[in-house]
């Protein structure tokens, strides 16, 4: 490997790893231009797909596949990334939207972007050091993301397999009601999925769903704690106000800023 290549790898790997402001700014704009990409294919969903729409469909492909070879030629073990359940997600939304070259039979696979909402989670620990409401609310933020991640990528299976056999599923509107509706187990009955594969994905959402809604409840509803590792029991969980330790007693010393 050339000096150049060394050079542009070490380059790559700092945007992508790194803790200069650079990388920061870098990982956040990939982030805004995720959620770019899934509001655009929620928007578009509204619309027939012309030429214009797969023309910028295969722009955002392009540029997917460009990050996912960045990420492949930096990560220190390949196979390991290769199958990580971030490049898993990657590949799918590559195929979504390079989809129009091979023809508009593969148009539908666009709407499976949303699986690249899943490098989401890559961002937490960036957040909390650079939020204060991050740190502070962490596990309901993390909660809210998690049920979102999954109404968002179920929403998109479920168009993607119905819209083109399902009356009722004409845009991405129609099934996020659904998906919805099942979720919170409210089911009107007026949209029903076809088929076996149809059935299954509604247990998937009503057994998964109603599993992270309760976990949101849970948090939302639970005496506030703060992180901080006894270093005599390792308990990590205490109260705002904590003085010692419950488990052993020992003193803990939680940083505050004095508002009660």
């Amino acid at each position: 490997m050339g000096t150049a290549d060394m050079g542009l790898r070490d380059k790559l790997r700092e945007l992508y790893e790194g803790d200069s402001d650079e990388a920061h700014r870098f990982r956040y704009a990939l982030l805004g231009f995720d959620i770019f990409t899934v509001l655009f294919v929620i928007a578009t969903s509204f619309t027939s797909h012309g030429r214009v729409v797969e023309i910028i469909d295969v722009a955002f492909g392009v540029v997917i596949l460009a990050d996912f070879l960045a990420r492949l030629w930096i990560a220190p073990k390949k196979s390991s990334f290769l199958f990580s359940p971030a490049t898993l997600a990657d590949l799918v939304s590559m195929i979504s939207f390079l989809a129009p070259l091979a023809g508009e039979g593969l148009g539908f696979l666009r709407v499976l972007r949303t699986l690249r909402l899943l490098h989401t989670y890559q961002l937490s620990k960036r957040l909390r050091e650079d939020f204060r409401f991050f740190r502070q609310n962490e596990d309901v933020l993390i909660a809210v993301v998690n049920l979102m991640v999954f109404l968002f990528v179920m929403t998109g299976l479920v168009y993607a397999t119905q819209y083109r056999t399902n009356p009722d599923i004409n845009n991405y509107a129609d099934a996020l009601y659904f998906t919805v509706t099942t979720l919170t187990t409210t089911g009107y009955g007026d949209i029903t999925l076809d088929g076996s594969w149809g059935r299954i994905i509604s247990v998937l959402v009503m057994i998964c769903g109603v599993t992270l809604f309760l976990r949101l409840a849970q948090v939302l509803f639970r005496p506030i704690k703060v992180k901080k590792t006894c270093e005599t029991c390792g308990l990590r969980l205490h109260d705002a106000d904590a003085i010692h330790c419950k488990h052993c007693g020992e003193i803990i010393r939680i940083e505050t800023e004095g508002q009660g």
